[in-house]
């Protein structure tokens, strides 16, 4: 809760708990000082940190109550006796609902702070617009017709001024991230308000000559804002680090011509498809995703050279080129590291695809799973069967875990074969699917709901981070590597997933 919300929230409390007086002198006297103190806080917290439909409450009790304590101030004693009694009866049980109403809402929808970044450099952001024109787009409709990328940018910044970058700058795509929780359009606006710690197209640090380039993939129906505190730790500690919005795949990407495309590759799955066509479409998919990684990464040599003007000519060091993603976009990661450019690569708890079409990846490759995923692939491991009753908890067949199961084998003998190349696989206790996303940190219904993990959204993080670090500045920076080494004290949650191999 920002300052000037908590000291509203703070005097309509106090409104309320003045009700309860019973001199009506100093009732009145409280209510008027009270009201109008509220009033103050509700005009500066609207020109300061700005208006939040979470708190209507509190914006109409405010003034109604600054309001109904200038009538009574010019009332005859005898007819604010005989209001109040009617006021105090029902206004009480509204006031006490709404504040416990407000106070829920504020607690769900949060305008939160994200962790700082652990390095010494400052971070700056930037936002390219990428034209594929060798590819037609076939997930929708573009400008062109061709398949166009916005790939966001986080590197070590030579000096920042003025406030940050907000965490999502293009506010009008909010109201389709709430559609993709089935929320009402306006549960998340208030997530304009949440700043970044990177500040917006400063020149590239003199620290270093020039910085690894590290390409990072969001999840299905996700965005490039939610890797931001990823992208911003790695930058801090001399990393360029472009996270790619894979058009069609997010759950809204706004272009500069001010067209927003939104999901549509979920009409490739569907409940009436057999395993399969849903792996192929999955595959199909797959494709598409990794050939954006190889394009992003194209523009990038480009940038490098010149040829495409920017602030980042000369400064890439594309001897030294990483990858990760979440979900799919982990797959996507694995997928795009067979690119001889790529050095190394790590996925966050995603299922690969195209497993098929080559060999085992000879380079390094790190796997950090939720426990759950964990547990899934140790069912495989272990050859356990699923029960009738866990299959009807599922929603699924027997038939169809028997081919998922043929699957996630491949995908053990493929960890297993990264492991030999320097990678490792991994797990993080207490976590779920999404606490690999800065999601986590939006709500925390979403760990009530088993959306996330147990483990605070802050450590989630804090685990994630010292990891992914650690790995690529083994393989990008020939520096580091000792958390792969095996357990660490310091992070007790991670966990060698040996029985895997």
């Amino acid at each position: 809760m920002r300052f000037f919300e908590m000291l509203l929230f703070f005097s309509s409390a106090c409104l309320l708990a003045f009700q309860f007086i019973a001199n009506q002198r100093i009732r009145r006297s409280a209510l008027l000082l009270t009201s109008g103190a509220g009033s103050i806080f509700l005009v500066i917290h609207l020109l300061v940190e700005g208006y939040r439909v979470q708190l209507l409450f509190l914006y109409g009790f405010t003034l109604l109550m600054l309001i109904l304590s200038l009538i009574d101030a010019f009332k005859t004693p005898a007819v604010v006796q005989t209001a109040s009694r009617i006021r105090r009866v029902l206004g009480r049980l509204f006031i006490g609902f709404g504040l416990i109403a407000t106070g829920c809402f504020l607690y769900v929808f949060p305008v939160f702070n994200f962790p700082e970044p652990t390095g010494e450099l400052k971070v700056s952001t930037q936002v390219f617009h990428f034209i594929d024109s060798s590819r037609e787009e076939t997930f929708g409709t573009t400008a062109t017709g061709k398949r166009e990328l916005m790939v966001q940018v986080w590197y070590p910044a030579q000096a920042g001024s003025g406030k940050y970058a907000p965490f999502i700058p293009d506010t009008r795509i909010l109201r389709y991230m709430a559609a993709n929780y089935g929320l009402p359009g306006f549960t998340f606006q208030h997530l304009k308000y949440v700043s970044s710690h990177a500040y917006s197209g400063a020149e590239v640090s003199s620290a270093q000559t020039s910085y690894p380039l590290i390409l990072a993939n969001p999840g299905f129906g996700s965005s490039r804002f939610l890797h931001t505190s990823q992208a911003e730790n790695l930058a801090s500690h001399g990393y360029i680090v472009a996270v790619i919005d894979h058009t069609f795949n997010t759950f809204a990407t706004e272009f500069p011509d001010s067209q927003i495309t939104t999901s549509t590759t979920n009409d490739l799955f569907s409940p009436d498809h057999d395993y399969r066509t849903e792996s192929g479409n999955r595959d199909i998919l797959g494709k598409v995703l990794t050939d954006d990684v190889a394009f992003a990464l194209d523009q990038f040599e480009l940038i490098q050279s010149g040829q495409i003007p920017s602030r980042f000519k000369g400064k890439i060091d594309l001897k030294h080129v990483g990858v990760f993603g979440h979900s799919i976009g982990g797959a996507t990661a694995y997928d795009a590291s067979y690119d001889p450019r790529i050095t190394a690569g790590i996925d966050l708890d995603g299922g690969l695809y195209r497993l098929r079409d080559r060999e085992g990846l000879q380079k390094p490759f790190l796997f950090i799973h939720s426990e759950s995923g964990f547990e899934q692939l140790q069912m495989v491991r272990e050859n356990r069967v699923y029960t009738d009753a866990e299959l009807d908890r599922m929603g699924s067949t027997r038939e169809w875990m028997d081919q998922v199961t043929e699957d996630k084998k491949l995908e053990l003998k493929r960890m297993r074969e990264t492991v030999g190349e320097g990678g490792q696989v991994l797990y993080i206790e207490h976590t779920e699917h999404l606490n690999f996303a800065d999601v986590q940190f939006i709500s925390p219904i979403f760990k009530i709901l088993g959306i996330t993990g147990k483990i605070a959204p802050e450590r989630a993080s804090s685990v994630i981070n010292a990891y992914m670090l650690d790995f690529f500045d083994m393989y990008l920076k020939n520096q580091g590597g000792n958390l792969m080494n095996g357990p660490d004290t310091r992070f007790p949650e991670m966990k060698f997933a040996t029985s895997l191999l």
